[in-house]
C-alpha cells in the first residue's frame, strides 16, 4: 500500500482519458445527443414508433456513454482528493480503500478504452443480430434461444435498446433462429466479435437417460444501413411471402397474414419480420435488415478478394468461437483469445464484457499482422 504513487497513478488515468475523449469526439456525441433531444420533444414522434424506438434507444445509449465518461473523470478526481486527505491524516483505513478504488477505476478505464480501438469502417453503428441453430436437434434450438437471452440479457445490462424483428420456434422447445437488432453506439464493432458457431456441451435436459450432448449455433453480426451507403436491390430479385405471426408452441402472435419473409433471389438471402402488426411496417424492417446483409456480404466479398490476392488461406476467425461447457465441469472458453470463465451461469446472464474486450483486443492483433 505504502508503495504505491498515487500522483503518478492518477496522472496516467487523466491522461488515458484524455486520449479516449479525442477518440471518442465528445464535442460530436453531445451534438447528436442535443439534435437527439430535440426529435425526441417533437409532439409527433410516437407517429412512427419504429423511429421513435430507434431514436430514444440511441439517446439513452448516447447519453449513458457520456454519463460513463464523466462518472470515470469525476471518480478520478474524488480519488485524489481522497489520497490527499488520507495522506495529510495518516489515515490507514481511507488509504486501504483509495488503493481498492484505484484498481477498480482502473479496470473501469481499460474498459473504456477498449472503445479506442473500435475504428473499423462500419464499428460505430448499431448491430443486427442473426441466431441460428445447429446440429444437436432439440438441444442446439434451447441452445439458440440462451444464446439470444444472453445478448438481450448483455444489452438490458447496458440500457441498449432491442429490437426483435423475427423469431422461428422449435417444435419442441427453444429457436430454430431469431434476428433482432440492437440501437447503440459502437454495437456493431463490439458485437461483430461474437460471430462464429458457438458449441454447448451439457447433460441434456430433453434426455430421459441423461446422456450428456454437445449442440451447436451460429451468431451472425451485421452493421445497421445508414441513408448514406449504397446497395441497389432489384425489387425483381426479391420474393415476397406473407405469412401469419408464429409464437411458442404454433401460437398466433397476430390474428392476420401480417408477416412477411422476403427471399434475395440472386443471393438466396432470406430475411423475415414479424415484430409489427401492419404488413407494409413488417416488409420495410425487413427490407432494412436484407440490405444491411448484402452490404456486409459485399464487405466481406471484398475482404475475401484482398486476401485471396495476399494469398491468405486462413479460415475466417469468427469460427468454431467459443465453448460453453457445463458438464463434466463448468467453463466458459474463448477458442480464439483463451480467455475464459468459471461461471456459466453469469454469462448466460449477460456477463460478456470481458469476452467481447478480449476479443477486440484479439482482432486488433490480428488485423495489425495481416496489415
Amino acid at each position: 500500500m505504502a508503495g504505491i504513487e498515487y500522483d503518478a497513478e492518477i496522472k496516467q488515468l487523466q491522461a488515458t482519458m484524455k486520449t479516449i475523449g479525442q477518440v471518442l469526439d465528445l464535442d460530436r456525441m453531445r451534438t447528436e445527443v442535443a439534435d437527439l433531444g430535440e426529435q425526441v420533444a417533437a409532439p409527433d414522434l410516437w407517429d412512427d414508433q419504429a423511429n421513435a424506438t430507434r431514436v430514444t434507444g440511441r439517446l439513452s445509449a448516447l447519453q449513458g456513454e457520456l454519463d460513463r465518461f464523466t462518472g470515470l473523470e469525476t471518480r478520478i478526481e474524488d480519488l485524489g482528493l481522497m489520497v490527499e486527505m488520507a495522506q495529510e491524516e495518516g489515515d490507514a483505513d481511507t488509504l486501504a480503500e483509495s488503493e481498492k478504488e484505484l484498481g477498480r477505476i482502473k479496470k473501469a478505464v481499460e474498459s473504456l478504452e477498449i472503445r479506442t480501438l473500435l475504428a473499423g469502417e462500419y464499428d460505430e453503428r448499431e448491430a443486427i443480430v442473426t441466431i441460428r441453430s445447429g446440429a444437436g436437434g432439440v438441444d442446439a434450438a434451447d441452445f439458440a434461444e440462451m444464446l439470444m437471452r444472453m445478448y438481450t440479457r448483455w444489452a438490458e445490462q447496458h440500457k441498449y435498446s432491442v429490437e426483435v424483428y423475427d423469431v422461428s420456434y422449435a417444435e419442441e422447445a427453444g429457436i430454430k433462429s431469431a434476428e433482432f437488432a440492437i440501437h447503440a453506439p459502437y454495437a456493431y464493432g463490439t458485437l461483430s466479435v461474437e460471430a462464429g458457431t458457438h458449441r454447448l456441451v451439457r447433460i441434456s435436459p430433453f434426455d430421459n437417460q441423461g446422456r450428456r450432448q454437445t449442440s451447436f449455433a451460429a451468431v451472425e453480426v451485421v452493421p445497421m444501413m445508414e441513408q448514406t451507403d449504397e446497395v441497389e436491390v432489384d425489387e425483381n430479385d426479391i420474393r415476397t411471402d406473407v405469412f401469419r405471426s408464429g409464437g411458442p408452441g404454433g401460437q398466433s402472435v397476430n390474428t392476420t397474414d401480417s408477416a412477411v419473409r422476403l427471399t434475395h433471389i440472386p443471393t438466396g438471402i432470406v430475411v423475415s419480420c414479424q415484430n409489427e402488426k401492419s404488413q407494409l411496417q413488417n416488409k420495410a424492417s425487413a427490407m432494412v435488415v436484407l440490405k444491411a446483409k448484402l452490404l456486409a456480404k459485399k464487405k466481406a466479398e471484398e475482404a475475401a478478394l484482398k486476401k485471396d490476392l495476399k494469398g491468405d488461406v486462413q479460415a475466417s476467425w469468427g469460427d468454431q468461437m467459443r465453448n460453453y461447457v457445463l458438464n463434466p465441469y463448468q467453463v466458459v472458453k474463448d477458442l480464439r483469445t483463451g480467455h475464459e470463465s468459471g461461471n456459466p451461469s453469469a454469462v448466460f446472464d449477460g456477463d460478456l464484457d470481458d469476452f467481447m474486450e478480449a476479443g477486440i483486443r484479439w482482432r486488433r492483433g490480428a488485423e495489425k499482422v495481416d496489415a
